[in-house]
């Protein structure tokens, strides 16, 4: 069974920083392209980074790039999401999920930690 299970989340100032993690089990990780998607109350799902399933290639939105930065523990089965500078707007639930390809769908989505950034 595949369990993807995000923490890290909380309640952090503007200009602040999070590191999420996500532990995932139940598939093959290092075989597996990753993403972070978030979710801001009464808005749809915006993806807010992805990675390769080796770890060397990395994209992100425009609304993102230049604070936040994935990465990969391939022997530790872990995906991360280090958010720097982070502004009112980012307050969203944060989910990590698989997807086949970069671009592709989602195929399974953990159950999410919550980001809010207020002052």
């Amino acid at each position: 069974e595949v369990q993807l299970v995000e923490s890290g989340g909380g309640l952090v100032q503007p200009g602040g920083s999070l590191r999420l993690s996500c532990a995932a089990s139940g598939f093959t990780f290092d075989r597996s392209y990753m993403t972070w998607v978030r979710q801001a109350p009464g808005k749809g799902f915006e993806w807010v980074s992805r990675i390769s399933d080796d770890g060397t290639s990395t994209a992100y939105p425009a609304s993102v790039k230049g604070r936040f930065a994935v990465s990969r523990d391939n022997y530790k089965n872990t995906l991360y999401l280090q958010l720097n500078s982070l502004k009112t707007e980012d307050t969203a639930m944060y989910y990590c999920a698989t997807i086949p390809f970069f671009g592709g769908p989602l195929t399974h989505r953990g159950q999410g930690t919550q980001v809010t950034v207020s002052s």
